[in-house]
């Protein structure tokens, strides 16, 4: 399928969609933040998500469940879908039609991982549930930041940040997560393991590296950009 014509300045009529996954902490909202600057400043069109968020729809189910009390498993996970269809409808879809490029805060991984692997519903129903609320549209490159799930739990202890349900979670239940987003990367070829240590600019250009390696139009330029050790 064509996405993007190398070296031209505009992108085709179909945009590319990434998606940032990952432990709490290892960076995913920064490093979706900068790739999105980065892509602006190369002239490429650009919109930037989260999961749940940006709809109305999805910003009142974040609110509910990572501020709220805890739900049961399964309404977790419907209401996840939900915030998830409003936000391909709403913003993933016209955007990539526009041949812009989409970075997802999280997507359909996030669900496998946390609803699936870790809090045990049947990943047939994730599979499938997902894929109706969807219509099917899945991220053309996943980029999991790989980082140890204690080292992202400190980093946001040092932040200062208050922490939500999920981060309030147990070291054993991160390592769980960290767990099943392994067991998923080595199954799924659209996912590009980096390593989420470092400064932030360092984790920014092995970003850069591997999504130029897989998509060398628009990722080329932002390494001219943004020179350095991949």
């Amino acid at each position: 399928m064509e996405r993007f014509v190398a070296g031209a300045d505009a992108v085709t009529a179909r945009g590319l969609f990434i998606a940032f996954e990952g432990v709490e902490g290892a960076g995913k909202s920064t490093q979706a933040a900068r790739l999105a600057d980065a892509l602006a400043a190369a002239g490429v069109p650009v919109r930037q998500v989260r999961e749940p968020g940006t709809t109305v729809v999805g910003e009142a189910v974040r609110r509910l469940l990572l501020e709220g009390r805890a739900v049961p498993s399964r309404v977790e996970l419907l209401l996840l879908l939900a915030a998830r269809a409003a936000l391909v409808e709403q913003e993933i879809r016209p955007a990539l039609a526009a041949g812009t490029v989409v970075v997802a805060d999280r997507f359909e991984l996030s669900t496998v991982v946390y609803q699936g692997h870790v809090r045990g519903l049947p990943l047939d129903w994730i599979e499938t549930l997902n894929r109706w609320a969807t219509e099917a549209l899945r991220p053309d490159a996943v980029v999991w930041l790989v980082l140890d799930p204690e080292e992202g739990l400190r980093r946001h202890r040092a932040a200062g940040k208050p922490a939500d349900r999920l981060e309030a979670e147990g070291l054993a239940f991160h390592r769980r997560v960290a767990e099943a987003y392994a067991a998923c990367a080595a199954a799924d070829p659209r996912v590009l393991a980096v390593d989420a240590g470092g400064p932030v600019e360092e984790v920014h250009r092995r970003v850069v590296a591997a999504l130029a390696a897989r998509f060398p139009e628009p990722f080329a330029r932002l390494r001219v950009l943004h020179p350095g050790p991949a």
